[in-house]
C-alpha cells in the first residue's frame, strides 16, 4: 500500500515530527511504502513562540521526507495536491493539531480526493484548541469536512468531533502509542551523572514545551508545601519557554525554591531525553486542560511513575493508584499525592505497574486504526 503522511517531520523540531516519523516506521514494518510531506514553512513568527522551528540534529536517513508545503501560500497547497492527486496514493494521513492548519491541509485534502482512489484520514490531536483565535471554527470545519475518517487519541476530542457534526464518518479512539524512539532505558545512577546531578536527592520531572496550559504555575506552589520543601527532593523543569518565563520566575522566587529547581530550559535534544526520564522519580503533568499527551507516552517507554492531572483526556491512561495518581489540577491534591509517593516509597510498585500497563501502547494498532477509519480494512464504525 502507498502511503503519504501530511505534517511536521524533519527538518522541523519536537513532538509532532517525532511522532510522524514514528508512524512513518510502523508503516515501513507492515511492509508499505511511504512518504512524509512535511512544511518548508510551518508557523509565522506570531504564532511560533519558541527559539526556532527547525532541528539541528541529524535527519532520518531512512525515512523518505518531502519539505514542500507552506502553511500560508496557498500555491504550495495547489501544488501539494495536485501532485498527490495524480500520484494516487491508497491513503494519505494527515496529523492535524491546530485550526490555522485547516486551510492549507483542507486544501490539500480535497485536491487529492478528487482523484476518486485516495482515501484521506486524519489524526485529530485537537479539535476544539487550548488557546482559542479568531477563525478556529470555520478552519477546523473546512478540513476535517475533507476527511474520510478520523482516529482520535483521547474520548474527549472523540467526542469533540463528534459535538461538532462529524458523527457520520468514520472515527475510532486509540491511545497514544509509546514513544519508543529515544533508546533503551537507562540505570538511574547513570542518567544522574551524564546530567551531573548527585544521587543525594530525589527528583521529580515537568517535561516538554512550558506554556500556560500546562499548568508550571500549579506545580510550583505544590513544590512550596512545607512537607515537600522539607524532604530532599528536586524539580528539573526541562522544556523551551513557548510564553514569558516571569510567571514562573516570580513564583520561584516568592516561595523561595531557586536551590530545589534544576532549571533545563532550552530545547531538549533526542539523544538527551532518555536521561531526564530515567533520571526522574516521577514526572508530573500538572495541567489545567489537555486532551492527549506525548510526555505519557515516554514516560511509560521508560517506565516512570507518573503524576497527571484529571482533564481533558490524560486520566484516560493512567490508572490511579497503578502507574501514579490522577488529581485535580490544585497544588494541594498534587503536593498531597508526592509526600504520599516519598514517604510510602512508591516507586518501584508503581514502575510495575507501568511496566504491565505499557503493553496496550502499539504502533501497529494504531496503523490498523488508520486503515480501518479509510476503509481499507474491515467495515469502518464510528466508536462512541
Amino acid at each position: 500500500m502507498k502511503v503519504v503522511i501530511i505534517g511536521p517531520a524533519y527538518p522541523l523540531r519536537g513532538g509532532l515530527a517525532t511522532y510522524n516519523e514514528r508512524l512513518a516506521r510502523a508503516f515501513q514494518e507492515a511492509g508499505d511504502e511511504v512518504r512524509i510531506v512535511t512544511f518548508s514553512l510551518q508557523y509565522p513568527n506570531f504564532l511560533f513562540p519558541g527559539q526556532t522551528q527547525f532541528s539541528a540534529e541529524a535527519g532520518p536517513a531512512d525515512l523518505a521526507i518531502e519539505v514542500s508545503l507552506n502553511s500560508v501560500n496557498p500555491l504550495s497547497w495547489w501544488q501539494v495536491g495536485r501532485k498527490l492527486r495524480a500520484e494516487r496514493p491508497d491513503i494519505v494521513v494527515f496529523r492535524f493539531w491546530l485550526p490555522f492548519m485547516g486551510p492549507a491541509l483542507g486544501t490539500v485534502a480535497r485536491l487529492v480526493r478528487q482523484n476518486g482512489h485516495t482515501r484521506v484520514v486524519a489524526i485529530t490531536d485537537n479539535v476544539i484548541p487550548h488557546e482559542k483565535r479568531p477563525g478556529d471554527g470555520p478552519f477546523t470545519r473546512y478540513f476535517l469536512s475533507e476527511c474520510d475518517g478520523f482516529v482520535t487519541m483521547s474520548r474527549s476530542v472523540l467526542s469533540d468531533l463528534q459535538q461538532l457534526g462529524f458523527s457520520a464518518k468514520p472515527a475510532l479512539y486509540r491511545p497514544h502509542p509509546l514513544y519508543d524512539n529515544f533508546g533503551p532505558i537507562k540505570i538511574k545512577d547513570e542518567a544522574l551523572q551524564a546530567l551531573k546531578l548527585p544521587k543525594t536527592s530525589g527528583y521529580l520531572l515537568f517535561f516538554g514545551f512550558i506554556r500556560a496550559y500546562k499548568g508550571l504555575d500549579i506545580m510550583l506552589q505544590a513544590f512550596a508545601d512545607p512537607r515537600i520543601s522539607a524532604m530532599p527532593v528536586k524539580l528539573i523543569i526541562a522544556g523551551e519557554f513557548y510564553e514569558d518565563a516571569a510567571l514562573y520566575e516570580e513564583l520561584i522566587t516568592r516561595f523561595a525554591l531557586e536551590d530545589r529547581i534544576i532549571r533545563a530550559t532550552d530545547f531538549i535534544p533526542n539523544e538527551k531525553v532518555v536521561d531526564y526520564f530515567c533520571a526522574a522519580d516521577l514526572v508530573v503533568q500538572p495541567y489545567k486542560n489537555a486532551t492527549q499527551s506525548g510526555v505519557s507516552q515516554i514516560a511509560y517507554h521508560f517506565e516512570r511513575p507518573m503524576l497527571v492531572t484529571d482533564v481533558g483526556g490524560l486520566a484516560e491512561l493512567i490508572p490511579n493508584g497503578v502507574v501514579g495518581y490522577v488529581v485535580a489540577p490544585r497544588a494541594q491534591e498534587i503536593a498531597d499525592a508526592i509526600v504520599d509517593f516519598y514517604t510510602n516509597q512508591r516507586e518501584g510498585a508503581f514502575a510495575a505497574g507501568v511496566r504491565d500497563q505499557k503493553k496496550q501502547f502499539s504502533w501497529p494498532l494504531m496503523v490498523a486504526a488508520l486503515e480501518e477509519v479509510a476503509g481499507l480494512t474491515k467495515s469502518s464504525t464510528v466508536e462512541s
